[in-house]
């Protein structure tokens, strides 16, 4: 049943039946197209190289199992939960903290674009912007620095006019001039992002045509303090912006017609707590300064009067019947109002004084002890 093959050093071979391999003395024999090379195996090399590496198999799993191994000490057979986020290992099972501060090996999406190195290293770009036409997804040239960025009248080959239309280099501008302000006064995100989905509607409209940018956005940053909850005045978003306190209000106005929408009136609690905090008042003084306000407003004492003129008036009546007195000027630098404003308002509420304070209030001055101005 054997064969001879016709290449000069072959000798005979077993039949080619693979299921009989371990009853054969050679296991395989691979001949035909290969013109007369055939590959001769005998049992014994092929048991060796099959123990060989059935040990180094074994081997490696011993070293594996002999590794370190996080497991909950509860239930160690439990597949641990990795909190991505918080870099944590938890047990399913039993919720128990097992590993903290995971290092995670996957890809890194943080953006380095507010650093001042020129060069961003970042991965993957910035979030998507849905107030964009394009989501925001368009490409992004940054500026040359090396020769090959410029031609050869210096000027740079590359610019971003191409890739972003106007409309979206305009809004873009604005809304880093809305954040640029924002963080020199510390408002949160939110009121940015309220800030910028305005003025969005008012460039899509097109009403205010003729107004500079920045004086629609701080207008918009204004009314979006105000829907918020946290109103500021103009003096303050005027200090953070290139444009006069007269073109803000304008635009204000413009836009409140504009959009046909409305703000809550201001009243004087929307500012004591800061002005309170700015002085380093206690919060007694800051409770009694407030009720005055209140009381005064009730009582109808300051009739046309602003409410920051108000609150100032009263912090000055609280912390004057205090122990922590601040005087006229220290409360005009905060709250934004000049010193005779301060006294006006304080004249109208002062014969009232006794109804305006509360009844557990410690007075460090009596009441008819209090400056008459």
């Amino acid at each position: 049943m054997g064969s001879h093959c016709s290449w000069p050093f072959s000798r005979p071979v077993a039949p080619l039946c693979y299921d009989c391999v371990g009853e054969s003395s050679i296991k395989t024999h691979l001949c035909a197209s290969l013109r007369h090379t055939r590959f001769l195996f005998s049992a014994d090399l092929l048991w060796l190289v099959a123990g060989t590496a059935v040990a180094l198999k074994m081997a490696s799993t011993s070293r594996l199992d002999a590794l370190p191994r996080v497991t909950c000490p509860n239930h160690p057979d439990a597949i641990l939960v990795e909190d991505y986020r918080a870099g944590d290992m938890i047990c399913p099972e039993c919720g128990l903290v097992v590993g903290d501060r995971v290092i995670d090996v996957g890809s890194e999406w943080r953006t380095f674009s507010n650093d001042k190195a020129t060069k961003d290293p970042s991965r993957v770009g910035d979030s998507q912007n849905p107030l964009l036409s394009d989501g925001d997804l368009s490409t992004m040239i940054g500026k040359g620095t090396g020769a090959a960025s410029f031609d050869e009248f210096g000027n740079s080959k590359y610019q971003n006019r191409r890739t972003m239309s106007s409309s979206d280099r305009a809004m873009m501008n604005a809304f880093k001039e809305i954040t640029t302000m924002a963080d020199r006064i510390n408002l949160p995100r939110n009121i940015v992002d309220r800030t910028n989905n305005l003025f969005k509607q008012v460039y899509e409209q097109k009403s205010l045509k003729g107004r500079a940018n920045d004086a629609i956005a701080s207008a918009c940053l204004y009314i979006a303090c105000r829907q918020e909850g946290v109103p500021r005045t103009f003096k303050e978003i005027c200090a953070v912006s290139r444009i006069s306190k007269k073109e803000i209000g304008r635009c204000f106005k413009l836009i409140l017609k504009a959009l046909e929408t409305s703000v809550d009136l201001i009243t004087t609690g929307d500012f004591m707590s800061r002005f309170c905090s700015n002085l380093c008042l206690p919060k007694q003084v800051q409770m009694a300064a407030t009720h005055i306000a209140r009381k005064a407003v009730e009582l109808d004492l300051v009739p046309g009067r602003s409410p920051i003129s108000v609150a100032a008036a009263a912090i000055y009546m609280a912390s004057q019947a205090s122990a922590e007195k601040r005087t006229q000027k220290e409360i005009g630098d905060i709250a934004g109002v000049a010193d005779v404003t301060i006294r006006q308002s304080y004249r109208l509420i002062y014969p009232r004084a006794p109804d305006l304070f509360p009844t557990d209030f410690k007075f460090d001055t009596p009441v008819d002890k209090l400056p008459q101005l």
